[in-house]
């Protein structure tokens, strides 16, 4: 008689956490505070350096953590940018004036003053360690994966949506061989994942992937469930494409516990309100000199409400009641991951996989004690190991080498499943003009096999100015209605840029101080090769 396997002799079950790190390419030279450069700014001081604080205690406390994590090549670009670090510094200056004034302005206001006086000390300790880091967010990362404890993959380029790209092989070889290149330059080595943007995905993609040397990929769960021959695994394995790429699915329990507007764990009363902000509360005289835009009202970082209520009738933040939430609800998630990998491993003959991929502007800017439950996540998976590993998808490859081939889905995790988002009424007029454009570029580097000088800089230029136009960001932006004109302006200024470098190589004059001034600006893969384009 065969007794039932126990949950507790089933083969460990794997965790695979894939934080995706981008912002679109934004810096302005030309004005000496520009409203969009926020975006940055409040990821760095909200995001990535509470990130890299918590593995540190990680590493300090001798912890056998592993997390995958993207960095864009447009955000590792600005985050090694010298004109946008002494901006941050500029910033968080910012940031401690404004704190500093609020704990003198709630000085009879007991609650208040306990939260000014946090987030004082809180933007005293993220600009002394952005000082200790050197101002090198991106190779403090780096050391983390040269020490095992992190795996950091690869983006597109400038994060444009590929399957879109696919009616032009180059310009999709070009985005992600440029990619590539940035990498090994930020890194050191080559990339073996690569986040497709927004998981979009078509068989098209694959030929650069491959001759980018790249292994692996992850999918929102259609992208796998529907894969020709059906996945014998589901998702909680990977298959490989008939190239032999590795698609990995994204699992959706443990998706909702996170994302879901209605049931995920941000949403819970006890968590920060992320839009109730001092920007729109006090007086505008006194907030004008700490707002990005002095004639307009913004957020500024500092609030003191809880998710409670509705409209203005909301309780104060009580921060240790949501650091205590926080732990609960990650106690909450690796307990509900155990039981899951129990499950599927007495039904499976290999270690299942759980993949479980956010954005990382998540844990800390929308949710503000994101990090705080990543931190607590990973302690608890690692102080009970027992049926539950924490492993990055290129480890589970190493150790489970055999899957099965199958074709996956044409998908994507934007609403509905496809690029819906990003072609639609309110930006399909982009790509008429991009299509235009990228043929030019084809015909360019044809034209100019072996450019030098000022050819080969004008040519180069032309790649960027293409490679940014054709960033998901702005599509995205147009579809959401955030900020339509300043996307609008991108995608027109970088076309135009571009139109005006095509017109003067084919003229064999190029107008040099022109294309300083341009150079200057979009600064960003100074050794880009054109001939990607051919």
């Amino acid at each position: 008689m065969n007794n039932p396997r126990h949950p507790e002799a089933a083969p460990r079950g794997g965790l695979a956490l894939v934080l995706h790190a981008h912002l679109p390419f934004v810096r302005h030279p030309e004005h000496p505070r520009f409203l969009e450069e926020n975006w940055l700014f409040e990821a760095i001081t909200e995001t990535y350096l509470p990130l890299l604080q918590i593995m540190e205690g990680w590493w300090r406390d001798g912890l056998a953590t592993r997390l995958t994590l993207t960095l864009s090549p447009t955000l590792c670009a600005m985050l090694r940018d010298p004109l946008l670090q002494d901006r941050y510094e500029q910033h968080l200056a910012g940031l401690l004036e404004l704190a500093e004034k609020e704990t003198h302005r709630a000085r009879w206001e007991p609650a208040t003053l306990a939260l000014a006086e946090m987030y004082l000390a809180r933007f005293r300790g993220l600009q002394a360690y952005y000082e200790q880091l050197g101002r090198d967010v991106v190779g403090a990362f780096r050391r983390f994966q040269e020490q095992g404890r992190l795996e950091i993959i690869t983006c597109a380029a400038t994060h444009a949506l590929l399957p879109l790209l696919a009616g032009h092989p180059p310009s999709l070889r070009a985005q992600i061989l440029v990619a590539r290149d940035d990498y090994r330059e930020c890194f050191g080595c080559d990339p073996r994942g690569i986040w497709l943007p927004e998981c979009a995905y078509t068989d098209a993609v694959e030929p650069a992937l491959q001759e980018a040397n790249l292994r692996w990929f992850v999918l929102d769960t259609h992208g796998v469930l529907n894969a020709r021959p059906r996945p014998r695994y589901g998702i909680y394995a990977p298959v490989f494409t008939p190239n032999f790429l590795a698609a990995f699915g994204r699992d959706q329990a443990a998706a909702r516990q996170v994302w879901s507007r209605e049931a995920g764990y941000p949403g819970d009363q006890a968590y920060r309100d992320f839009y109730r902000d001092i920007g729109f509360d006090l007086d505008l005289e006194y907030l004008r000199p700490h707002l990005a835009d002095p004639e307009r009202r913004g957020f500024t970082g500092l609030k003191y409400h809880r998710i409670s209520g509705g409209g203005r009738d909301k309780q104060v933040y009580d921060r240790p009641a949501a650091l205590a939430k926080a732990a609960e609800h990650a106690r909450h998630f690796v307990a509900a991951r155990r039981d899951q990998l129990a499950e599927l491993a007495a039904v499976m003959d290999r270690p299942p996989l759980v993949v479980a991929p956010y954005d990382a502007e998540l844990f800390g800017h929308w949710w503000y004690e994101g990090p705080e439950f990543l931190d607590a996540l990973v302690r608890a998976a690692v102080a009970e190991p027992e049926g539950l590993e924490l492993l990055t998808p290129h480890e589970y490859l190493t150790r489970q080498p055999a899957q099965q081939v199958a074709e996956p889905s044409p998908s994507s995790w934007g609403a509905e499943g496809y690029w819906k988002v990003w072609l639609n009424e309110t930006n399909a007029w982009i790509y008429p003009h991009l299509r235009v454009a990228q043929e030019r570029m084809t015909e360019l580097a044809r034209r100019f096999p072996h450019a030098g000088g000022l050819t080969a800089r004008a040519l180069r230029q032309a790649g960027r100015e293409l490679l940014l136009a054709q960033a998901s960001d702005w599509p995205f932006i147009l579809r959401t209605n955030t900020s339509p004109e300043y996307a609008r302006r991108r995608v027109t200024e970088h076309l135009a840029r571009f139109t005006a470098l095509h017109d003067q190589l084919l003229a064999n004059h190029v107008d040099a101080a022109a294309l300083a001034a341009v150079e200057a600006q979009d600064n960003l893969f100074p050794h880009l090769d054109y001939r990607y384009w051919a």
